[in-house]
This record gives structure tokens, C-alpha cells and sequence, in this order.
């Protein structure tokens, strides 16, 4: 069942928390991957973004991490995100951006809320109650309003924004495909990510004999990457540990309507009463998802993982000696149990709902 008053120590809360951060993270990039990106090729475009994330995932990277580091077996999931979320999919939006208008762009860009939610439904069965339906709604009606209500803004081509629309179907496939590795140490899975993604694109960009931007773009085409997919992509990995992968995509169209905003800022100037009522749904589908209280009596059945935890939260009763408090990562086991209490689709909630 679902209550309708919010509290602080929710753990949705928090998940939608991190979910607006990255949303806003990738939303001011789009523009501005468009202007520094104008006249270099679109796979060493999206080499140097993920080049960027890379980099900004290096940050302290040295300090103990209570988390647990990918392993050998992440490998292949590790390798199919990689190619599909950080060398197709921004590779399509680089090639995509320059034949539509950043406006354009931008708002087509909230197809991916829409594509992440259907596929964690269709492919982890995450619940959909009352309140996350109608987030949904207003989020994909907001998007309309936003698509139809765009008069005509600057130039745009057929295939560009078809390029666009792949590439937002392309990171909600990413983000699907993420969630089980969302327990894991996000720094070095966004290293991991990044990386691969990185050498692939600018090899193929090599080979295609691409053209480079000049030195003032590479830079801020390094500092959108680090920014808009490296924080970002971090503060989505935490996200779906509280919120599973369809409730974040959804909150994640916030970010497509701050691209507007920054491509407004730079000219792009085609606001009007769409885009202000866009605004209000989009901020109404927010407020839904962060006062959702999901609590109910349930099951779970006995299972043995790593990832980090605490001895406070019901779920982790094993005991150590001597004994351990705080927040710390090692392998576990679960026996099985029932309990009632608030919870998200998280890693310890993925049962079924009636």
C-alpha cells in the first residue's frame, strides 16, 4: 500500500535527491555540446565527453572505499554498458545535435524518462503504484506539451532528431542495464564505464579519420563530460539504489527542461506557455515521487551478496567479532524473513507485487 505523507528518513527521499542532481548534471550539458562540439567528428566528440567522466571518476579515488570495486564477473555487463551508453548512444546525440536546435534537442531528450521506466517495468517488474503512474503522466505529458508546443524552434532535420530519439532509447537501455551494478563502488564503475567507452570512440574516430575540435572545445567538451556524465552518472547510480531504475528515469526527465533553460540562455530563445506548463507537470511528477511512501508486508528470501551496509537498518543482522559499527562492505547472507516497513525497488526489495 501506499501513504501519502513523506518523511525525512524516507529512503525514496533521498533517492529522488540524487536523482534531480544527476538530472540537472547531464541537463546543462546538452547546449553546450552542441557549441563546442560544432565541426568535430561525432565519435571524437563523445570520446572526449566520456574522456571527462573518466577523469572526474579519478578524484580521490585513492581513499578507502567501504564499497565494493566491480570484479571480473561485472565484466561483460561492464563492457555491453560501455559500448552501448558511452560510444553509441552519445555518439548518435553528437552527430544529432549538430542538424537540430539545442532547443530541440533538448526537449527530445525526455524520451529516455519514458523509455527507463517501461523497461524497468518490463524487465525488473518494478511496481507501478498510483503515485508513480501518475509521475509518469505528467513527466511524459510535460514532454509533449514541450514537443508540440515548440514552435519551429531554429533548425532542425528529420534524421537529426531520429538521431537524438536512438540515443535517449540507447541510455535508457544503459540505465536498465546499470542497475546491478548500482551496489557497487559508483566511482569505479563510472572509471570503468568512461574508459572503455573513451578508448573505443576515439579509436573509431581515428580510424574514420575524423575531424578534431580545436583546443578551447576539447576543453570544454572534457568539462561537460566530467560534469554531465561522470558527476551525473555517479549521483544516478545511488539514485537507483533507493529508487530502482524506472522511478529514477522518470525524475530524470527534469534534465532535459534544464537544457532548455541553458539553451535559452545562449540565444536559443523559444520559451513560451508550453514550456512554463512543461514546468509545472514536470515539478508536480517530482512532488509525486518524492512523497511516495511504499510500505507493505513482505517477503525475502534468504540470499548471500557484497555491497556496503549497516547494522541499523533491518535487513543486516549478522554479527561480527569483535563487533563493527558504521558503514562497511563484505560478503553476507540473509536468511530468509518477513517483515512490514517502508521500502524502495532496492537491491533487497525486488519481490513481486499483486
Amino acid at each position: 500500500m501506499t501513504s501519502r505523507s513523506p518523511s525525512s528518513s524516507s529512503p525514496i527521499r533521498a533517492g529522488v535527491g540524487l536523482a534531480v542532481l544527476a538530472a540537472v548534471s547531464f541537463g546543462i550539458t546538452a547546449p553546450l555540446v552542441k557549441l563546442a562540439g560544432a565541426g568535430a567528428g561525432p565519435f571524437v566528440t563523445a570520446a572526449l565527453l566520456y574522456l571527462g567522466a573518466a577523469g572526474v571518476s579519478l578524484v580521490g579515488s585513492r581513499a578507502p572505499s567501504r564499497e565494493p570495486p566491480p570484479r571480473a564477473g561485472h565484466a561483460p555487463r561492464l563492457l555491453l554498458v560501455a559500448v552501448i551508453g558511452a560510444v553509441i548512444a552519445p555518439t548518435l546525440l553528437a552527430w544529432g545535435l549538430q542538424r537540430t536546435s539545442a532547443t530541440t534537442a533538448s526537449l527530445l531528450l525526455n524520451l529516455e524518462a519514458i523509455f527507463t521506466v517501461v523497461l524497468g517495468w518490463v524487465i525488473f517488474r518494478e511496481a507501478m503504484g498510483a503515485r508513480v503512474i501518475g509521475a509518469v503522466a505528467l513527466v511524459a505529458g510535460g514532454s509533449a506539451l514541450l514537443v508540440t508546443g515548440n514552435d519551429g524552434a531554429g533548425q532542425t532535420s528529420t534524421l537529426g532528431a531520429l538521431a537524438v530519439a536512438i540515443a535517449t532509447l540507447g541510455w535508457a537501455l544503459d540505465n536498465t542495464l546499470t542497475r546491478p551494478l548500482s551496489d557497487l563502488d559508483p566511482r569505479r564503475v563510472v572509471l570503468a564505464k568512461a574508459g572503455i567507452g573513451a578508448a573505443l570512440s576515439f579509436t573509431t574516430s581515428r580510424v574514420l579519420h575524423e575531424a578534431s575540435p580545436t583546443a578551447t572545445h576539447a576543453l570544454a567538451l572534457l568539462a561537460c563530460g566530467a560534469v554531465g556524465y561522470g558527476l551525473s552518472l555517479r549521483f544516478y547510480l545511488l539514485a537507483q539504489r533507493h529508487l530502482g531504475a524506472g522511478r529514477t528515469g522518470s525524475i530524470f526527465a527534469l534534465g532535459p527542461f534544464v537544457g532548455v533553460l541553458v539553451a535559452w540562455s545562449f540565444g536559443d530563445r523559444h520559451l513560451g506557455v508550453a514550456t512554463g506548463l512543461a514546468g509545472l507537470l514536470f515539478a508536480a511528477g517530482i512532488y509525486l515521487h518524492a512523497s511516495e511512501r511504499h510500505r507493505h508486508r513482505h517477503r525475502h528470501a534468504a540470499m548471500e551478496h557484497e555491497h556496503a551496509h549497516r547494522h541499523d537498518d533491518d535487513h543486516h543482522d549478522h554479527r561480527h567479532d569483535p563487533p563493527f559499527e558504521g558503514e562497511h562492505s563484505h560478503s553476507h547472507r540473509h536468511e530468509a524473513s518477513e517483515h512490514a516497513h517502508e521500502h524502495g525497488p532496492d537491491l533487497h526489495h525486488q519481490h513481486e507485487h499483486g
